[in-house]
Parts: structure tokens; C-alpha cells; sequence
């Protein structure tokens, strides 16, 4: 029973199974405890409280009532079941198994005959509302989500109960849509992703065909025929010939990933080689310094070339999440170092800002900068504080379900070696790997017989050694042998932005190894809003802040550029005055105590 998040063969790597790789210690281990215990329990609860389980419940002919909240509802219960699964799989518990079959069962209930299922449509349309508004409706993205459920259901538990519903709903999708058929894509992609991990599981050649048709009917004018604007769904360009992303960050990544997923499957070079276009123009035009994806809160969208605001950054945590997915796939499918730096970068912040270091606390939007006194003027807005649950709660479980799931991240192979693509503490095979990263950059790795090893060396890596020699930064450097010490350099570095990007034009960022950091008022004396950095060195130092953070001391100035009354006259200056310390903290950690004000990026003192 393998349970690899992508079971693929055909690339330039091959992911390994949670049999193969499993986190015991460090940095995640904690996190991925606490997602286990408290964070996958209560969020059955809030599933509950939301009414999405009542929606299956009624789909299933389990008591009276009406469809309650979002069309997307089933999403976040399959999410949760994807969760669940991965979770069972990495920590066996007899409750929480009862849990997922309990779940399943009344899933398994609402599935109409012809294997249609989605709870809302068949609660408040009944079966002729079917695909009536598919790019609004999310049925395929609910499908999607059932399936990965499914998948992960069968590798983690054995289970089959899932998987059974999982294949009659694929199959009513396959006599249904493709040319012939139903010519419609879904406005939300991840049915891509869902129908090719499907086929993986199955080896049922007319799942990856019709994710293929998905794929390619983008860029074709499907949607724009239905009335909507076509780049919000990543449908005004078709996939191969598209440079960029664009439109709303989630469904954009997710649809790319699916679209790796296609063109590794099916060894289509021309599609991949689009795909590698796509992903660097997003990772140098269109990424936060957090990995964060996503400038816009209208329309949760990228925006517009080097468009990165930092008190308006929208940067969902989905964003991140499929980011991360869509980095994975193609790191199997090139092998290329560059795709694990991008997983790094987004899993340490991008991503973990997202959670609360009690990880049942959540933020749905990151962005970069808060304003002290800032409002919640939204339900989403970061001024808010972490919140347990959200009215669209897509990323509580989404998060749920990458935590649970992330030791099939760190490591793949190939025919002559074991590539090491993430720094954890834990077992790979027969290779057991010790450090206290991204805290201290030592990784020590030892096997019972010499072992070809190819570990990632870190683009930011300057000075990193292997068992004492120099290698170069970025790239893998390869050693054989039983007992193995990598060293990676974690100087902070004080970084400065590309000056296209005016939103940070004159300012400058702090990050020590994988981490990017950020200033809390609760840590300064003076305004953090007034703070200049002056751009020299600063210092590290282990504290027992927060989780036992690392924080950067560096020295600042206030500023004494601003004034009362009217804000633009000719000579304002951006000047400063008095120097003080600035004390900061890994950005992940961010709102875990008092909220205030806070930022990333600080004018050069």
C-alpha cells in the first residue's frame, strides 16, 4: 500500500510513500502533533457547526432541513476526509478511523445512482440543476476534492468505501463531458489534478484523457460564451500557449498543477516546457518574498507584472498550498533544484503564516504589512486576529491536509540515488537524518552502508559544505557514503527588492536560512510604522519567544518625515532620527500574541 500524495513514475524523480519517509523530530514534527490532535478533531466540529455535514446528511435522506451555506460546501468536508486519511496514515488511532468510515458512509448515501454527487445542487436544484452554472457551481472542484479524498483514503487505510464513489462519480464525469458531449469546464480547477491522481491509483486510461480534455478546453472561449470574463478563470489563453498566470491565484495554480500532472503522464514535452515558462515568470514577477501568491483582493487575483503590494496583499493560504502542489509536480517531472527552493520558501512562510503556532487558528489572507490601529473592515482581513473558521472555509482544511500529508515532500529517487529536498528531522529509507533546521543549518544523515545521496543546496547556501567540502549554492551536490554532514550557512541577510516593484521601491527585508521575517510591534518600542532598517548586518539570537523562535536584532532609526495635516507639500523628506534596536521574528510567527502593527519590508534608515 503506497501512500505517495502523487503515485507517478514518469519523471525525472519518483516520490516515495509514507512507508518510505516519515518526520520524527524537529521543526514539523510539533506541527504536524498538534494538527493530528487538535487542529483535524475540531475541524469535524466546525464542519458541523457550518452545516456542511448536514447538507450530506439530508443528500443522504438523513433527516429534514435545507442546504445551508456556500455551493462549494462538500469541498471542505472532502478536504477534511483527504486530511483525516493522511493523518491515519502517518499515526494509526481506531477513533479517528471511525471518523473517516462514519463519514464515508453518509457520503457513500448521498451519491445518486448515475454517480452524480454534489449535496447543494441536489438539495436546491434536484437532478435537472445539474452543470446548469458550472463556472460558478464548483461541482467538478467538489469532485476533485472527493476524489484526492478518496485516493488518499485507500493508500493511507486500505479502505475502499471512498474510492468506490470516488470511480462511479469519474465515470459519470467521463460519459458526460468531452467532445460529443458536454463541451463546459468547471470554474474552479482541481479535477485535473484529482482525475490524473485517480487514474494513477486505478490505471483507468479515460480518467487522464478526460483530465487532459479539461486542460486543453481551456483558452477556447468556453466560458466567455457563458457571459463571464475569461482570464478571472484562467480561460482566456489556452494552456500550452499561456507565458504567465493570471487571474484568480487558486484556481490558476491549481489548474497549472493539474496541467504538470497531464503533461507528466503523458510525456507531452511541448506542454511541460509552457508550464516551465508559466511557473518562472510567476516566481520572478508575481511572488511576494514569502512566497505568497496573489496581489489583489478583488478577484483573489495576480496582479499585473511586479504588482506587489504589502498591506493589500491577498496571498491566500490556498495560494500558497497549490503553489506548493504545482512546485512538487514539477520538481518530479525536471528534477530541477529550483522547484524545492520555491516549496521551501512557500511552506516556511507563505504557507505556515496561515496557521497559529497552536495550529487551530487561521489566517485565510497574509499580507505583508498591517497598519497599527488597521480595521477589519472584511471577514477575511488579517486585523480580524487568527479566527477558528471562516464563512468560505476552504483554507482551514486545506491546511489540515498539507500538514498532514508532508512527509511525501521531502525526498524523492531515482535510479542511482536519493534526492533530499527538504531538511527534516527523520527516517528516508534507511537513511536517518538529524537537525534542529531552519533554527542551525547542520543536517546530519547517516545510513548502515554507503549511500548515494543528492542533497539540495539552497540558492541563498553561500558557503555550504559537505562533510567539510565546498559546494556551490543552488543545485544538489552528490556524496556516497554512510555517514554524511551537510553544513548550510544561516548569516541573516538584508535583502532589497527588484525596483520594478514600486509598492517596497527603497526598502529592505531581513531572512535568515529559509525564513523570512517580520517586525511586531509587540518587540519594539518605537512605532513600527515610523521604523527605517539600517542596512547593515544584524545579529541572531535563540530565544524562547513564541515556539522558541530565533530573532534577528538589527539596528533602525525612526522616522521624522512625517507631519500633521495635509501629507503632500513641496521638501517632505524621508528622514530620520533617533536610533533605536529592531527586533524581529520569523514572519510565520506573526499575530501569535498581541495584534499590532506589522511589516515585512522596512524604508532603508
Amino acid at each position: 500500500m503506497s501512500s505517495a500524495v502523487t503515485k507517478t513514475t514518469k519523471g525525472r524523480r519518483r516520490p516515495l510513500g509514507r512507508g518510505d519517509v516519515r518526520i520524527t523530530g524537529g521543526f514539523w514534527a510539533p506541527r504536524q502533533a498538534r494538527n493530528g490532535a487538535d487542529a483535524i478533531p475540531s475541524g469535524q466540529d466546525q464542519l458541523e457547526q457550518a452545516g456542511n455535514l448536514h447538507n450530506l446528511r439530508l443528500a443522504a435522506g438523513i433527516g429534514e432541513g435545507e442546504a445551508i451555506g456556500p455551493i462549494f460546501a462538500d469541498s471542505d468536508v472532502y478536504k477534511w476526509l483527504e486530511a483525516a486519511a493522511w493523518e491515519y496514515g502517518r499515526n494509526p488511532d481506531d477513533e479517528l478511523l471511525k471518523r473517516i468510515r462514519d463519514l464515508t458512509a453518509v457520503v457513500a448515501a448521498a451519491q445518486r445512482p448515475d454517480g452524480y454527487l454534489d449535496s447543494v445542487v441536489q438539495l436546491r436544484h434536484g437532478d435537472e440543476g445539474r452543470y446548469q452554472q458550472l463556472v460558478w457551481s464548483h461541482e467538478h472542484y467538489c469532485a476533485g476534492h472527493l476524489i484526492q479524498a478518496a485516493v488518499a483514503q485507500v493508500r493511507c487505510t486500505g479502505d475502499t468505501a471512498l474510492l468506490d464513489v470516488a470511480v462511479k462519480l469519474a465515470d459519470h464525469l467521463v460519459a458526460t463531458f468531452g467532445d460529443g458531449k458536454t463541451v463546459d469546464v468547471d470554474g474552479h480547477p482541481v479535477i485535473e489534478m484529482a482525475l490524473v491522481e485517480l487514474y494513477r491509483e486505478t490505471g483507468t486510461a479515460s480518467y487522464l484523457e478526460l483530465a487532459r480534455w479539461f486542460v486543453e478546453a481551456r483558452g477556447h472561449g468556453i466560458i466567455e460564451n457563458h457571459g463571464h470574463a475569461p482570464a478571472y478563470f484562467s480561460d482566456r489563453v489556452p494552456v500550452r500557449e499561456a507565458t504567465s498566470v493570471e487571474g484568480h491565484s487558486v484556481r490558476a495554480v491549481y489548474l497549472a498543477a493539474g496541467a504538470t500532472d497531464v503533461a507528466l503522464e503523458t510525456g507531452d514535452t511541448e506542454l511541460l516546457d509552457a508550464l516551465k515558462v508559466q511557473f518562472d515568470h510567476m516566481w520572478s514577477t508575481k511572488t511576494y518574498v514569502t512566497g505568497g501568491l496573489g496581489a489583489r483582493w478583488e478577484g483573489e487575483a495576480f496582479g499585473d507584472e511586479y504588482e506587489l503590494p504589502t498591506d493589500r496583499a491577498y496571498a491566500e493560504t490556498c495560494a500558497a498550498i497549490g503553489g506548493i502542489q504545482w512546485a512538487w509536480r514539477m520538481l518530479l517531472a525536471t528534477g530541477e533544484s529550483s522547484y524545492a527552493d520555491a516549496i521551501e520558501r512557500m511552506l516556511y512562510n507563505g504557507f505556515l503564516a496561515g496557521v497559529s503556532l497552536r495550529g487551530t487558528e487561521y489566517f485565510y489572507v497574509n499580507p505583508l504589512q498591517l497598519r497599527g490601529g488597521a480595521f477589519p473592515d472584511n471577514g477575511r482581513s488579517p486585523a480580524h486576529g487568527r479566527r477558528g473558521w471562516f464563512d468560505c472555509a476552504c483554507c482551514p482544511p486545506n491546511i489540515m491536509r498539507t500538514l498532514a500529508s508532508l512527509d511525501a515532500y521531502v525526498a524523492t529517487v531515482s535510479d542511482d540515488a536519493v534526492q533530499i529536498h527538504q531538511y527534516v528531522t527523520g527516517d528516508i529509507g534507511d537513511l536517518h537524518v538529524e537537525t534542529a533546521y531552519p533554527w542551525d543549518g547542520t543536517v546530519r544523515i547517516t545510513a548502515t552502508e554507503p549511500t548515494a545521496v543528492e542533497l539540495r543546496i539552497p540558492g541563498w547556501a553561500e558557503g555550504a559544505t559537505v562533510n567539510g567540502a565546498s559546494v556551490p549554492a543552488g543545485g544538489y551536490a552528490r556524496v556516497e557514503a554512510a555517514e554524511i554532514e551537510l553544513h548550510l550557512p544561516l548569516t541573516p541577510r538584508v535583502v532589497a527588492a527588484d525596483p520594478r516593484i514600486d509598492a517596497v521601491r527603497g526598502c529592505v527585508a531581513l531572512e535568515r536560512g529559509p525564513l523570512v521575517y517580520a517586525v511586531e510591534q509587540v518587540d519594539n518600542e518605537a512605532e513600527v510604522d515610523d521604523l527605517h532598517l539600517v542596512p547593515e548586518t544584524p545579529v541572531a539570537e535563540e530565544t524562547n519567544l513564541l515556539d522558541g523562535v530565533t530573532v534577528l536584532r538589527a539596528q533602525g532609526r525612526v522616522g521624522t518625515g512625517h507631519r500633521p495635516g495635509w501629507s503632500f507639500e513641496p521638501g517632505v523628506v524621508d528622514s530620520t532620527g533617533e536610533q533605536v534596536e529592531v527586533v524581529a521574528v520569523p514572519y510565520y510567527a506573526w499575530a501569535n500574541r498581541e495584534l499590532g502593527a506589522m511589516r515585512v519590508w522596512l524604508p532603508r534608515g
